[in-house]
């Protein structure tokens, strides 16, 4: 029998941390985290990380687990998220995996195959050093010259994957779009249902807004500040996250700090958009509205394990369905 997965996810601010103790609590689950930025320690206040009192006893993997000089791709995630889930289940618990970043959760989701790319740092190191001398977006022309479907899906400012399908192409001659495509066919190792928590836009939009100026309030300047004296400079991926990047340019005078609030919650916005795109391409997807359950959360919760009871054998996991 296929072991049981369950994922919640959605775009940014949506409100995946509270809904997911909520369900981990009720089904007797622990929480992989599928978040890029995290991972990481001492980027707490601009990652929105969970803190420890919000995580209510529930375990928390993939949270807190790397340095930022340490990169952190979808295929370290893979291995990581792997190794968390087998944890899990020698407890006898269900792992619910949750974060926004649909890449990582379709990597785990349907196993998808990385081993053709994997030694590629050559390649990776060269394009790296071509984005940073012409700019992010000719390094995109490039790919869009080799890959239009995969440049039509990547945002330019998203370096690291453009940099990943440009070397795909490099290493095996072959579009990683159409790989990618390929893979998403593949049948789930799990049972697994896969929840999308969403909102109307002007609800999420606000929320988004204020998210940012409670970072701003909690210290964010400070964290930045603190991480740029610990010796992690923009050229890091974890630095080059939404929140920090553009704080480390009002720190380094680039722009003012009103202009830095206004860049995140805007660049924000984009990539909750983005976000909801690449879910609506995904396929078998539970779509949760919180609009249509009145913003109510036990109604929410209720509506999952109703879903959920109808594929997994909870009762056979610790925890049952204490809701």
């Amino acid at each position: 029998m296929k072991k049981p997965l369950v994922v919640l996810t959605g775009p940014t601010a949506v409100g995946k941390t509270k809904a997911s103790i909520a369900l981990a609590k009720a089904i007797g689950g622990e929480i992989i985290s599928a978040d890029s930025m995290q991972v990481y320690k001492y980027m707490d206040i601009g990652s929105a990380k969970i803190r420890p009192e919000e995580m209510e006893g529930i375990p928390h993997y993939l949270v807190d687990e790397l340095m930022p000089s340490e990169e952190f791709n979808v295929v370290r995630f893979q291995k990581m998220a792997r190794q968390a889930a087998e944890c899990i289940y020698e407890k006898g618990r269900i792992p619910i995996v949750v974060g926004g970043t649909g890449f990582y959760i379709q990597a785990l989701l349907y196993d998808i195959d990385f081993t053709e790319t994997e030694a590629g740092t050559d390649i990776r190191n060269r394009l790296a050093g071509y984005a940073q001398r012409y700019g992010a977006d000719k390094l995109h022309e490039r790919l869009a010259e080799v890959d239009e479907a995969s440049a039509a899906k990547i945002h330019p400012n998203n370096v690291k994957r453009v940099i990943r399908a440009l070397e795909y192409y490099e290493q095996t001659g072959k579009r990683i779009s159409e790989h990618n495509e390929r893979e998403r066919m593949k049948e789930s190792p799990y049972s697994a249902v896969y929840f999308v928590l969403t909102d109307d836009r002007e609800t999420l939009y606000d929320r988004i807004n204020r998210r940012v100026d409670k970072m701003m309030e909690d210290g964010l300047v400070g964290e930045v500040r603190r991480l740029r004296q610990m010796g992690y400079t923009k050229e890091l991926v974890s630095m080059q996250g939404l929140g920090y990047k553009e704080i480390l340019d009002y720190l380094d005078g680039s722009c003012t700090l009103e202009e830095a609030v206004y860049t995140i919650k805007r660049d924000t916005r984009h990539f909750a958009k983005r976000q909801i795109t690449w879910f609506k391409r995904e396929r078998d997807v539970i779509w949760i509205d919180k609009g249509a359950y009145g913003h109510d959360e036990e109604k929410i919760l209720h509506a999952m394990i109703k879903h959920l009871e109808g594929v997994l054998c909870l009762e056979n996991y610790s925890g049952g369905t204490s809701s």
